[in-house]
């Protein structure tokens, strides 16, 4: 299993700029970095192939570690799969804390309320991105009896809670994400709703509203019923008053119309669909799921955590054509490595410790999807595309619970096996309790060299921020080597899709790369939304993806959506319509304008 390494010329200049800025250790004397990316990888495939000496039989413990240790360091060398960003970063050295995704529970009193940020601190500092329930909390305005005081309520403890994740991430890996939660029957959820309004607040945190299936029916069969509340400290069920019509209480209909307006403002709340997310929690017993990672594809219990890794599609395809066999291979090896992560970890906190290593939940998914669509002449967003997606993850899906359950044969189930729905219900092995997702991939698809998660490309040209303020030039590199050979390329057509971030209106490109080389605004929100359901189907976790809408899309538009997000069975909706936001990861050359994608995911 053993490959060459990789010559530097390899590694794209973007990829090498982040590499240096974030992965590849440095002397702490000078800070000059001492580690080539390859020594990166090779660091990171001997950290994680420690935990085969533990599995292996009697005698051959270093043969075992040396044998997957090559096998790891082989695909990542290769850029074929990539484990999440806190793994590259700690893997082999003092911090050693590999996973990318955490749940914290909120509970309803100060001392709780700060344990958790303490424990955000922990989390953020070693590069992990958290996710919150705030439903817990007391509305504001409630009495606090120990003070005789009245409660301030869920959305200021979202503000403190931003503030110190400010504070965490000045010395940190990277800038922390964060994922704030309110249920859709909490009587905050319009200040909740709102909570965006202001430019510059809460701008390292995600929000998203739960939405049960009993709501989204209301909102469908009887908009003009009075929305219910439930105040948490006291189970009392009201309905939810309108300020600004005394004794008219608002209807779930309007409280649905409010979620979509906020989300057609400014691309927040997200939706999440509780219950459909339930619905694929294998580990019932254990308790319900309230709440997900910053970029909501990992719904996970109190204090559980989740380490992701993801395979590059694009890699896969030879000559348009796509390696099957290549996919299958790499998502049984990328298990296994997953599946040792879990034992070399270094939890921050010994709650998440026991669930992690109760549930061994991993995240395996994919990123360069849009990318072998172009190589494979496949356009995003037509049923072709759609059929492709939906095998690749069923494919991804079959392999990676067949190698866990190998994994099982011989190193046992994961240990809240028993009463969960794998022994109840599908009386099948398995050594972790979930094995697939689908990440964002975020910087990681930087050093692969390829576009990210499921995602159409933002633009076939752009400028990323990063770091602080600093931006990277992008130039799809399939896109910029069909346009070389065939005799268009120019620096006055990477000027023009810079400004306009598609082919669609550039004079002198030939239709039928227009027809291929198409990017999100090209794609309409109902294909985003097939797209996203084609994975669903096959994903254990849920799927990060965002749904775009040209400038000129209406409320009624998102709201349309949500409901076919709903009937296609999708666990969770972000929406992003062209030009509401005014900062963004990514950039055209005049406009800031991307999907809603942050950072803590991969």
């Amino acid at each position: 299993m053993a490959t060459e390494r990789p010559a530097a010329s390899r590694w794209g200049p973007n990829a090498l700029h982040v590499l240096r800025a974030r992965y590849l250790f440095r002397d702490p004397l000078t800070g000059e970095t001492c580690e080539a990316p390859e020594d990166l990888f090779r660091r990171v495939a001997r950290a994680v192939a420690a935990a085969e000496a533990v599995w292996a039989p009697p005698g051959c413990a270093e043969r075992e570690r040396a044998r997957w240790e090559e096998a790891f360091y082989d695909l990542m060398a290769r850029g074929v799969f990539l484990p999440n960003s806190p793994t590259l970063m700690n893997a082999g050295r003092e911090l050693g804390m590999l996973s990318a995704c955490f749940v914290l529970p909120v509970e309803d009193s100060v001392e709780r309320i700060f344990e958790t940020i303490r424990h955000m601190a922990l989390i953020q500092k070693a590069g992990g991105g958290t996710g919150f329930d705030f439903s817990h909390l007391r509305p504001a305005g409630d009495l606090v009896s120990t003070s005789g005081g009245r409660a301030s309520g869920p959305v200021s403890f979202l503000d403190a809670f931003s503030a110190a994740s400010r504070a965490i991430q000045q010395g940190a890996f990277r800038r922390g994400a964060n994922m704030g939660i309110l249920k859709v029957t909490h009587p905050d959820i319009v200040e909740f709703a709102h909570a965006k309004d202001s430019p510059g607040r809460l701008t390292n945190f995600n929000l998203s509203v739960s939405l049960p299936d009993q709501f989204v029916e209301r909102v469908v069969l009887d908009p003009g019923s009075p929305h219910g509340v439930v105040n948490p400290r006291t189970d009392e069920l009201c309905p939810l008053p309108r300020k600004d019509r005394p004794g008219s209480p608002w209807t779930v209909g309007e409280v649905f119309e409010l979620i979509a307006e906020r989300a057609w403002a400014t691309g927040e709340p997200g939706v999440l669909f509780i219950d459909r997310i339930n619905g694929d929690n294998m580990t019932p017993q254990l308790g319900a799921m309230e709440a997900t990672n910053p970029c909501s594809e990992q719904p996970l219990l109190p204090y559980e955590a989740c380490t992701l890794g993801s395979i590059n599609l694009a890699a896969l395809v030879r000559d348009k054509t796509f390696d099957w066999h290549a996919l299958g291979h790499t998502a049984r090896v990328a298990t296994r490595f997953l599946d040792d992560v879990v034992e070399v970890n270094r939890y921050p906190i010994p709650e998440t410790e026991r669930i992690c290593k109760g549930n061994r939940k991993i995240g395996l998914g994919v990123m360069g999807f849009a990318d072998a669509l172009y190589l494979l002449e496949i356009r995003y967003g037509t049923d072709e595309s759609v059929r492709f997606g939906e095998v690749v993850q069923r494919t991804l899906d079959e392999e990676a619970h067949a190698e866990s359950e190998a994994l099982a044969a011989t190193r046992g189930d994961f240990p809240n096996w028993k009463g969960s729905r794998w022994d109840t219900e599908r009386r099948r092995r398995q050594r972790n309790a979930a094995v697939t997702t689908a990440a964002p991939t975020g910087t990681i698809s930087i050093i692969a060299g390829c576009s990210g998660g499921i995602e159409p490309l933002f633009s076939l040209a752009f400028q990323r921020n990063i770091l602080a303020g600093e931006r990277l030039l992008e130039v799809n590199p399939i896109f910029e080597r069909v346009a070389r050979e065939r005799g268009f390329y120019s620096e006055r057509l990477v000027e023009a899709v810079l400004r306009e971030g598609s082919l669609r209106d550039i004079p002198g490109v030939p239709e039928d790369v227009k027809r291929v080389f198409v990017t999100a605004r090209d794609v309409a929100p109902a294909d985003h939304v097939r797209m996203q359901a084609a994975f669903q189907r096959h994903c254990d976790a849920a799927i990060s993806k965002t749904i775009n809408f040209p400038r000129e899309a209406t409320v009624e538009d998102v709201r349309a959506i949500y409901l076919r997000a709903f009937r296609e069975g999708l666990k969770g909706v972000t929406v992003y319509r062209d030009g509401s936001r005014p900062e963004q990861p990514m950039a055209l050359e005049a406009k800031l304008e991307t999907l809603a994608c942050s950072t803590g995911c991969g």
